[in-house]
């Protein structure tokens, strides 16, 4: 497990920002301009804006989110009152009142890996536009690690964390839910409740399998890491399902687990060529798993075997052939991730859908060779042109 590093320079944030102003001479303010029950330094809260206008918390909440449910003449009262108060309701304004700084938490297995960089990359950025700094761990693939990484973020007092579910059992963060922002990243947690953006892993093994099939192939292997990691599991049942659906035999003997380096990608896939009878196409269910698959199949000349990778990864468009992929966005996910943490934030009373799970793309390019490829269905739409004879 790495290190925390800081993203950004908290100094420098709260450098630049500049006093809350409030009007003065309003009944039941001071001088100042504050509620005459609040103290110096202390930032109006949802709960004063929603008793000096004589409405409910749960009410200034629709105004603030332009429900169209609010009588104009409510919404007019609360939003004079907002502008009264000098209300501020975001993110950076809560951490004023708490005492803690304007920091979230990002938990990911490894900031190495392609999936999980871009997506740290882009709450970086949906953060930064809100003048919230990021640190940003690496808990690695051992469940044993997950909670020490985890609690070393929650120490800096951070106020949102975006973390992927190692370990079977994330309930040691219940006791941090009620001044931490959790959202669970990837994969879905186990015993407790959070919100959690994951993407479509069993439709999408199930359309890349199904490709290869509709390509002339019934001896697909799969290669994939532990069946612990619930990403992989999923993944396994698509291609299973693929399988079944098209009336093929799973055979145990094509599915290599374990790999959970590199290297051990490699040597699974080569491993499933050497079968008696040998596979003819690869599915590997990560993109860490296909960085290791690829030289592996150029050092023995074997670039003609069919291969689909769920995941992109940088040049796999370059590579020859170049290699077609589950498409996983996770800029999308870092996105959608970032936004439900700042309107968690935001919002707390706000009631949101707990699971949010994106769609998956099949990126068809060129190392899915058959010896017959039969015409494409419908639900195999590529969201990039078909490249060679894929």
């Amino acid at each position: 497990m790495s290190p925390v590093s800081v993203t950004g320079d908290i100094q420098k944030i709260f450098s630049m920002l500049s006093p809350v102003t409030v009007r003065a001479s309003r009944r039941g303010c001071d001088e100042a301009g504050k509620p005459q029950n609040q103290k110096d330094g202390d930032v109006s809260t949802m709960r004063q804006v929603a008793e000096r206008a004589g409405v409910s918390a749960k009410t200034v909440s629709r105004v603030m989110h332009n429900d169209r449910y609010v009588s104009a003449g409510v919404r007019q009262r609360v939003e004079r009152v907002i502008a009264e108060l000098g209300y501020v309701p975001n993110a950076l304004a809560r951490t004023f009142r708490s005492g803690r700084d304007a920091v979230i938490g990002v938990a990911v297995p490894s900031i190495s890996d392609p999936f999980f960089a871009s997506l740290t990359e882009e709450v970086e950025r949906i953060a930064r536009g809100r003048s919230v700094a990021v640190l940003v761990t690496s808990l690695g693939n051992d469940p044993a690690h997950e909670k020490a990484g985890v609690q070393a973020l929650l120490g800096r007092r951070v106020t949102g964390l975006i973390t992927t579910p190692i370990s079977a059992d994330q309930s040691y963060l219940r006791t941090s839910q009620d001044r931490t922002v959790v959202v669970f990243i990837d994969r879905p947690p186990a015993k407790i409740v959070a919100d959690s953006v994951v993407e479509d892993d069993l439709g999408g093994a199930h359309a890349a399998t199904t490709h290869l099939i509709r390509h002339g192939h019934h001896r697909i292997g799969f290669v994939g890491d532990t069946l612990a990691i619930a990403t992989t599991a999923r993944r396994l049942e698509g291609y299973r399902a693929a399988l079944a659906d098209a009336g093929i035999g799973a055979d145990p003997a094509l599915v290599a687990l374990g790999a959970a380096a590199e290297e051990d990608s490699g040597k699974a896939a080569l491993g499933l060529l050497s079968l008696a009878d040998p596979a003819t196409a690869l599915f590997s269910s990560n993109a860490r798993s296909s960085i290791g698959i690829i030289p592996a199949l150029q050092s023995i000349g074997r670039t003609d075997i069919a291969f689909i990778s769920f995941g992109d990864f940088p040049l796999a468009s370059a590579l020859q052939p170049p290699v077609t992929v589950v498409d996983q966005d996770p800029v999308s996910v870092g996105r959608t991730a970032a936004t439900r943490l700042f309107e968690r934030l935001d919002d707390p009373d706000r009631r949101l859908k707990r699971k949010i799970v994106l769609p998956v793309s099949l990126i068809t390019r060129g190392s899915c060779r058959g010896r017959s490829p039969l015409e494409p269905g419908p639900e195999l739409v590529a969201t990039a042109p078909a490249m060679a004879d894929c």
